[in-house]
């Protein structure tokens, strides 16, 4: 954006609707790509102005006629801009992601979180198809990222204690620091590992896992939103299902007589189905989702 344009835009955006419209103006002429908590321009520029307004991201209405301090504007101008030039997704550039109404911090470092897993943990639907809150005892969640799920599992079965793993060392720091500030040390442990690989002999009564599961032809035409975060998060193999059939071959050996797997798959269900047509895979669905998280049973033997 020009220089000689700035002044004018900053003397003639006064209010939260004028920077809203402008938001939506700019992000639609430069194409953006969405997906990381919004899916449109009008919510990216919702969720930009919102947050660095230090306003309810979930509230936009009451402020839209509120008029902005100079130093407001120059705040939010400089944004745009970097939204913009940079494709980086929104939530990089505010630390900040949203899941079932908890804020969590991120950076480069991890996927941006938007698991299914989340509004399953959070809507008791894990209740009926996997565990009874009041029985977990033990929970490992496996490629934690940034430790969202651990922390929403931590809050929804109360008498548990969960182990988080991933590879990735850099993704664990911001783990840690998402537990932290969640206060949860003494129930959520840490631990660095390639999905079992370190994690000792154990009975978990609940396994999560949001693997990643993006092909190898999906990943190669990404745009760049979703090139800004770590490849090592979707890289799922040919078929995406590289982890999955891992997870799916060591995991009924850290299963307690009647625990059970939940997993994100993406839209690898039918490649799935066609590769273990032997298991007896319970689809959950959510608002947004169909048939992109499974559930299976100890029970069920599903080792291959």
């Amino acid at each position: 954006m020009p220089m000689t344009d700035r002044d004018a835009i900053l003397d003639n955006l006064i209010t939260v609707r004028d920077w809203l419209r402008f938001g939506v103006s700019q992000f639609s002429e430069a194409e953006l790509v969405y997906g990381h908590g919004t899916a449109n321009a009008m919510d990216e520029a919702a969720f930009l102005l919102l947050t660095t307004l230090n306003l309810p991201v979930d509230v936009l209405d009451p402020w839209l006629d509120c008029r902005l301090t100079p130093s407001e504007r120059s705040r939010i101008l400089a944004l745009f801009d970097t939204r913009i030039t940079s494709r980086k997704p929104a939530s990089y550039l505010t630390n900040s992601a949203w899941i079932q109404g908890r804020r969590f911090y991120v950076d480069e470092r991890v996927i941006v979180p938007r698991s299914f897993i989340g509004e399953l943990i959070c809507d008791n639907s894990l209740n009926a198809a996997a565990a009874d809150p009041e029985a977990v005892e033990r929970i490992l969640e496996l490629c934690t990222g940034s430790g969202c799920l651990a922390i929403l599992a931590a809050e929804a079965f109360p008498f548990a204690t969960i182990d988080a793993s991933d590879l990735s060392a850099d993704a664990l720091d911001v783990a840690q620091r998402n537990v932290a500030d969640y206060g949860l040390q003494q129930r959520i442990s840490l631990i660095r590992s390639d999905l079992f690989e370190s994690i000792a002999p154990a009975a978990y009564d609940l396994i999560i896992a949001n693997p990643p599961y993006v092909t190898a032809d999906a990943v190669a035409r990404f745009p760049p939103e979703y090139r800004a975060e770590p490849v090592m998060a979707h890289a799922g193999g040919a078929d995406g299902l590289d982890l999955v059939k891992r997870i799916l071959d060591a995991a009924p050996r850290y299963l307690s007589e009647n625990g059970a797997l939940v997993v994100e798959i993406g839209e690898a269900r039918y490649a799935l189905e066609e590769a273990r047509p032997d298991l007896p895979f319970l689809w959950l669905d959510t608002e947004t989702s169909e048939g992109e998280v499974f559930v299976l049973h100890a029970q069920d033997s599903f080792a291959s």
